[in-house]
């Protein structure tokens, strides 16, 4: 290929390795902190290697919007992940006060991935928005209110078949590739299946970036809409801001069950409830219980009321789901009119 007739591509495919190498030590590693010194600094380390290559890349102009899939060479393909590893080691950064900042960065690196898998034909997907929601018109309130932003339980329902689905997919990848990896790295495969486990690793990237815009995007709408109520009735900058435990990053989820069946989308990072959320910055000290009420967005509230009701209405099926199921019970161990003494005769 072009890029070995360069020179540059073992030293590419070093920086690629590395880069890598990197993640997947953050990703699955000892550590129990990301925020750890050790942990920040490879984080710091692999996006350097990943920014690199993913210059080089450029500069060899490897990949172009208007060519076909059969014209990169099998060893290239490789390469077509690079947005897509700097995009998962952007998000694996820790500072808060730039939170909001990582999360766009992160968030273009998927999107860009996504737009060059699409322009190869690779993977059947939507392309998402190119900017997180609310990001064209941050200045203005979305017409109709936060309410017109609600999804339709139909919406609702199609997603979640939808995430099933990728979710199986996933699963399927993951499979096919561990069976694959000691094969290939071996140098015992050909061409062909070189190029096959490469596009299947592609596919497992595309689910990843598609879930992680995803996460993304919840998390953006709820710091804006914190950074907007945080304007409005901010203390002074002083002592109290010293004071307050550093916040680990964490994923925020819908709801538990959301939390327990889909993990993080970041999987080196503890999940948690909007509500637990809440619950945790108001126990340090962020939203005040006590003061003069705090202006929170309506979105916020909404969203807050919205959970708040779901919760409720799950424990009221549970509860009517138990009594029915105890009723049943009593049915099968008496007889009917069994107790009903008073209105004999």
């Amino acid at each position: 290929s072009m890029a070995e007739g360069a020179g540059a591509g073992p030293r590419l495919a070093e920086l690629l390795a590395a880069g890598r190498r990197l993640w997947e030590e953050v990703e699955t590693g000892a550590e129990p902190s990301s925020g750890a010194p050790a942990v920040q600094d490879k984080v710091r380390q692999g996006l350097d290697a990943l920014q690199r290559a993913a210059a080089m890349v450029a500069q060899l102009d490897l990949f172009s919007e208007n060519e076909e899939l059969e014209e990169i060479a099998s060893a290239d393909l490789k390469y077509l992940l690079l947005p897509a590893l700097l995009g998962a080691l952007t998000l694996k950064q820790v500072d808060l006060s730039r939170r909001l900042e990582h999360l766009e960065s992160a968030r273009a690196h998927f999107w860009r991935f996504l737009k060059l898998c699409r322009s190869y034909g690779l993977g059947s997907f939507h392309l998402p928005p190119a900017s997180p929601p609310g990001e064209e018109d941050a200045g203005s309130p979305a017409p109709g209110g936060p309410a017109a932003a609600q999804p339709s339980l139909v919406a609702m329902a199609s997603s979640r078949q939808a995430k099933i689905e990728r979710y199986k997919q996933k699963k399927e990848l993951e499979n096919r590739l561990a069976s694959m990896t000691t094969f290939v790295e071996s140098g015992q495969a050909d061409d062909d299946q070189i190029r096959e486990f490469y596009i299947l690793q592609i596919q497992k990237w595309i689910n990843t970036s598609l879930e992680e815009i995803e996460s993304i995007d919840q998390e953006t709408v709820i710091l804006r809409s914190r950074g907007t109520a945080k304007q409005s009735s901010a203390p002074p900058h002083g002592t109290s801001r010293q004071v307050r435990a550093p916040l680990k990053p964490f994923i925020l989820t819908r709801d538990a069950a959301q939390a327990k069946v889909f993990g993080a989308g970041y999987p080196g990072l503890p999940t948690m409830t909007v509500d637990d959320w809440y619950e945790q910055r108001r126990r340090q000290g962020v939203v005040s219980g006590q003061s003069a009420p705090q202006r929170t967005p309506a979105i916020a509230d909404e969203e807050l009321q919205k959970q708040q009701q779901e919760k409720k209405e799950e424990e009221e099926d549970e509860e009517a789901l138990q009594k029915a199921r105890n009723w049943d019970d009593w049915k099968d161990t008496h007889p009917r009119g069994y107790g009903n003494r008073q209105n004999v005769g």
